[in-house]
């Protein structure tokens, strides 16, 4: 009775591992059927991308006190 046991059990085994072995196999077959379908073009017509960007500079400046007394004597020229 033991032996027909773990013969049962072995075939069962036996027959998990094909038909994992069975889908892998068919699931290798089946991407590279599908590779074969995949084509990659660029569209017609240009890519449109609108962006709302605000950029906002500030400029600071400082003169030295020299600079601004020589800017303020001769205003004529600048």
């Amino acid at each position: 009775m033991n032996a027909g046991k773990l013969t049962n059990r072995a075939s069962r085994s036996h027959k998990e591992t094909m038909w994992k072995a069975g889908a892998v196999l068919v699931a290798v077959l089946g991407s590279g059927v599908a590779a074969g379908c995949i084509s990659v073009t660029a569209p017609d017509k240009p890519i449109v991308i609108e962006l709302n960007i605000n950029i906002k500079q500030e400029v600071i400046y400082r003169l030295a006190p020299g600079a601004q007394n020589t800017i303020e004597e001769n205003s004529s020229i600048f």
